[in-house]
């Protein structure tokens, strides 16, 4: 079983906090994790994937949560009955101010993201998103690359190498932790299962999804794996799939509700926005689903096909991410490019302005002009800009500077350490 990184922060949350949700991607180990926390701290489990558990809630939301007097709940899929949001108020309300950690909830759907529902519970609840694993935790490393690219501390060293077909295995199997052990052909079964009977239904009822939507949908969801680490223009979709522009907004809007996608924002100075290309970037939550649905299923095809750029970038943006809900530091993760098409894959902006610049390149050299983007956004940003990282696919961490400005080249395999190499 595979030690999450964010158990820590969790009871630390619930010692601090009435209410916890914990969110994200349906099978990314929410369940397995919560059950453990409920088991030590002596709280009550309960899942609304039962069918008459959410019954009974959904029949009298006050009453079920006052039925459970001084008793501590983890109510598992809460998103199958926001109704009891009241119920978890009143009884929130309740409670000595020392009293805390009364429910952990957790949600395949990120339900209080909007303002009304952050409204019903105000100063009461935390919010932590769960993603499928990150590769420190597949290889049980202590590295988060979000205090290491903020600490500055790159001291030229070597890494392990690892092949690009190495790299492309990683991509092609993805984070969620049931399919880690599994076989190419097992991996490919349980991939079209979670898109059928998760991904689909899931979808339907958050959409109340009317008419043809089902193709509508699978039409759309290859296509956005296809964008994984390009810009995000929804007209171009609509042209393309022959789509309503505003009905393809709306179905990405879901996606990103469901964790199946993420859009990342651009980057620009209040003061020269002008110059800057404002369209946000799309990335796939996990870089497997993306292959399943492009119809990659091995190194080789992912290799040589269109897409491993891309999904090189989405598979480095993804571990930041999910290094993030863990990291000492706090930050904001953008996307730059300007006018003349200059870009960085990635901006870190850290809790004081100040700005990373991190570009990702999909092959084992590097040179000078590679940093030209990052020289750019350290132009764009002025003081803000700390340094410049550029990852790659060699094995050496190799100090650059321009301008007086610090860039590195640091190896994709430093997240690699300790992991079992494919076979």
């Amino acid at each position: 079983m595979y030690q999450r990184k964010l158990k820590p922060t969790i009871f630390e949350l619930l010692d601090d906090f009435r209410i916890l949700y914990l969110t994200g991607p349906r099978q990314a180990g929410k369940t397995t994790l919560v059950k453990q926390i409920a088991q030590q701290v002596g709280m009550q489990y309960v899942t609304l994937d039962n069918q008459a558990v959410l019954a009974s809630v959904k029949n009298d939301p006050h009453g079920y949560i006052r039925s459970l007097g001084k008793r501590k709940l983890v109510l598992d899929e809460f998103q199958y009955a926001p109704e009891i949001l009241p119920a978890l108020k009143e009884a929130s309300d309740s409670l000595a101010p020392e009293e805390k950690g009364k429910f952990l909830l957790t949600g395949s759907t990120d339900i209080f993201r909007s303002a009304k529902t952050q409204e019903a519970l105000p100063g009461h609840l935390a919010r932590l998103e769960l993603y499928p694993l990150s590769v420190t935790e597949i290889s049980t490393q202590s590295l988060n690359l979000v205090d290491y690219f903020i600490s500055g501390d790159f001291k030229a060293q070597p890494a392990p190498f690892f092949t690009r077909e190495e790299i492309a295995h990683l991509i092609l199997t993805g984070g969620y932790p049931e399919i880690q052990e599994k076989k190419r052909r097992s991996r490919q079964i349980w991939f079209k299962s979670y898109i059928e009977g998760r991904l689909f239904k899931d979808f339907e009822s958050l959409y109340a999804a009317r008419g043809d939507y089902l193709s509508k949908l699978s039409a759309l969801t290859p296509y956005l794996a296809g964008l994984s680490g390009n810009l995000l223009k929804y007209a171009s979709i609509s042209n393309d799939l022959g789509l309503d522009d505003k009905l393809v907004k709306t179905y990405i809007e879901i996606l990103e509700l469901m964790f199946i996608t993420k859009r990342l924002p651009a980057y620009a100075n209040n003061t020269a926005k002008r110059s800057v290309i404002g369209m946000p970037k799309l990335q796939f939550v996990d870089t497997g689903l993306a292959c399943h649905l492009l119809g990659l299923r091995k190194e080789g095809q992912l290799l040589n096909s269109q897409f491993y750029g891309g999904l090189v970038e989405n598979f480095v943006f993804m571990e930041i991410c999910k290094h993030m809900t863990w990291a000492e530091e706090e930050a904001r993760l953008f996307h730059f490019r300007d006018k003349r098409k200059n870009e960085v894959d990635i901006v870190l902006e850290k809790d004081d302005s100040k700005i990373i610049g991190i570009e990702v390149k999909a092959s084992a050299s590097v040179n000078v002009r590679d940093f030209r983007g990052l020289s750019k956004l350290a132009a764009y940003t002025g003081n803000k800009f700390e340094h410049g990282i550029l990852f790659y696919c060699g094995n050496e961490v190799l100090p650059f500077e321009q301008s007086g400005m610090p860039f590195y080249a640091i190896p994709l395999s430093i997240l690699l350490s300790g992991m079992k190499k494919a076979t």
